[in-house]
């Protein structure tokens, strides 16, 4: 991972100091939950070969997963090049007991192309570095087994989306990360289960559908009790006459069972709506009918030690509640895609997510970066990343990213492209993604360029004082500030900081975001601001912008310094209501 150029520090998180033998040893998935769950996470053999046959003689390094490779957590910790192989392998055998029917083998996220090899027979195969997959295993088990998983990363094509991930990492370009970074777990079955399950909600109704079963019945927790509803055809209705609304405020949590025959899921749903209104002229973006005003910080999801995974389940809860402390209420979560307990705990603890999706095709520094930066953000994307192969792996990632994620209440917008990277045919983007999900806002281009149909008006603002404008569409800030302070110690290159504006002092950099909130931000809210997402979180790698250190250990802006800034935000937005 370092070379002679770069002399990058070694950070832990407080999670990883104490790193579990049996990382994210918790059930994976909080919206479809059974009691059946066999973790393979831990130690595996491991190796890497330009070739893709097995040699069992080159298992003679360890890894720990849920970790990629590059990470310090991994134990690893180096650079994979372009087109290895990278082979894990675990031997197994399963808990007395834990067999129901069939065995499904889960693998939470593998970057890129992945081929699982259960006992020498060729499983199945995966395209694709973001997405869960799954594999019925139940034929190939023994009573002794071998899994083995090949995974390589063809980054270098730009083909499949691979976000802020980049060979010449520096800057706003991270680190890039190879093989499995998720966990990877089983569960057993009855012969006829629950394949999958689909939430629909209104304000007063919820819609649950299964697939893999057409009866059976749903059992819902509400404050006035259990209530039952049956299942037929595979869908059950359920209609509130006293109907308890999610929010940031009050993140209320409707949780069900859904039992089918021999099998039954727990999980849960939130009842909200998403709007856009007209109040005194200007349109406004609405949680549960309201003027609401979209608080928050972007947050790429990076770890200092795990890179793509943090060290502990729970360090999702940490972040989340830390800028809840600050007053913001929504998290823009930055070109990828998490793990579904960050959703999760988003859902429960009351924070907004705005889910970028993942960019593919080439980014150029030139048409993505100078020519915005001097006030070019209009162009005709028709003809723009005209690849094929290009387009329809966006596209297919697209559907898959609302396909996992839509259940999640907490998701209130979908961001298409961010600042044109992979841009193409956005208003083509748009219609797609809005027969997909029509109950989110979607930004089919945040930032720039600006050139088809979209739910709101997005301007990217670092480097001048943000002017509000009159606009037809409700007017979003999605990204801003980025101010820099680098704590000694607690950087991750000591050689390079990046950030749009430099502070030598904590004390300064806080007094410097608040200004810039009550100079730019507040007042333009009542002239027609529905969001302002700060830039960032946590700093990341080279970027030491955040409002937490990189290894999570620093804060250095606290709550009792900003908190009368997000006071006077809510104060403007209650005399809109």
């Amino acid at each position: 991972m370092k070379n002679k150029k770069e002399n990058f520090a070694d950070l832990y998180t407080p999670e990883g100091e104490n790193l579990s033998s049996i990382p994210w040893n918790s059930y994976p998935r909080p919206q479809m939950k059974r009691g059946s769950f066999f973790n393979l996470n831990g130690e595996w053999d491991f190796y890497t070969s330009e070739s893709a046959d097995i040699d069992f003689k080159k298992f003679e390094e360890k890894i720990i997963l849920p970790f990629p490779p590059q990470s310090l957590l991994s134990g690893i910790h180096r650079n994979i090049p372009e087109e290895h192989y990278l082979f894990y392998r675990k031997k197994f055998t399963l808990p007395k007991g834990f067999f129901r029917g069939k065995v499904i083998l889960h693998i939470g996220g593998a970057d890129q192309y992945a081929d699982i090899i259960l006992n020498g027979k060729n499983i199945g195969s995966h395209t694709g570095g973001y997405e869960h997959f799954s594999f019925d295993i139940t034929e190939t088990l023994s009573e002794e087994n071998t899994l083995i998983i090949r995974v390589i990363d063809k980054m270098s094509s730009h083909i499949l989306p691979y976000g802020k991930q980049s060979a010449n990492r520096g800057g706003m370009w991270y680190t890039p990360v190879s093989g499995i970074w998720q966990s990877v777990w089983m569960e057993s079955v009855p012969e006829k289960y629950i394949e999958s399950i689909n939430i629909k909600t209104g304000a007063d109704y919820a819609e649950i559908s299964l697939s893999g079963v057409s009866e059976g019945k749903i059992t819902l927790k509400t404050p006035e009790g259990e209530i039952e509803s049956a299942i037929s055809d595979g869908k059950a209705m359920i209609h509130f006459k006293n109907p308890k609304m999610w929010s940031p405020e009050e993140p209320y949590l409707y949780y069900f069972t859904a039992s089918a025959g021999e099998d039954s899921v727990e999980s849960y749903f939130a009842l909200r709506t998403l709007s856009i209104e007209d109040f005194g002229g200007i349109k406004r973006l609405c949680l549960n009918g309201k003027p609401y005003f979209f608080h928050g910080v972007l947050d790429q999801g990076y770890w200092s030690d795990g890179i793509f995974t943090p060290a502990d389940a729970s360090c999702y809860e940490k972040d989340i509640l830390a800028m809840k402390s600050l007053g913001f209420n929504t998290l823009r979560k930055h070109i990828k895609i998490e793990p579904e307990q960050f959703y999760y705990d988003c859902d429960r603890l009351g924070m907004v997510v705005f889910q970028d999706m993942i960019n593919n095709g080439d980014y150029n520094y030139i048409r993505d970066t100078v020519l915005p930066t001097i006030g070019i953000k209009h162009r005709n994307d028709k003809k723009l990343h005209r690849d094929i192969n290009c387009r329809r792996a966006f596209a297919e990632a697209m559907e898959m990213t609302v396909r996992q994620l839509k259940n999640h209440p907490c998701i209130c917008w979908w961001t298409i492209f961010n600042e044109g990277w992979g841009q193409f045919e956005s208003t083509e983007n748009y219609r797609k993604l809005k027969s997909l999900d029509e109950t989110r806002f979607i930004a089919s281009t945040s930032g720039w360029f600006k050139s088809g149909e979209s739910d709101v008006s997005s301007e990217h603002c670092y480097f001048k004082s943000f002017k509000p404008y009159k606009s037809e569409k409700p007017l979003v800030l999605t990204e801003f500030g980025g101010y820099a302070f680098a704590p000694e110690g607690h950087r991750f290159n000591p050689e390079n900081e990046y950030g749009y504006k430099k502070f030598g002092r904590r004390e300064e950099l806080s007094n410097a975001i608040k200004e810039l909130y009550e100079k730019d931000i507040i007042p333009a809210i009542e002239k027609g601001l529905c969001t302002a997402i700060y830039t960032q979180l946590s700093d990341v790698e080279d970027e030491t912008n955040g409002f937490l250190s990189y290894d999570r250990k620093i804060i250095k802006v606290k709550p009792e310094e900003f908190l009368s800034v997000s006071e006077k935000i809510y104060e403007k937005l209650n005399l809109l209501k």
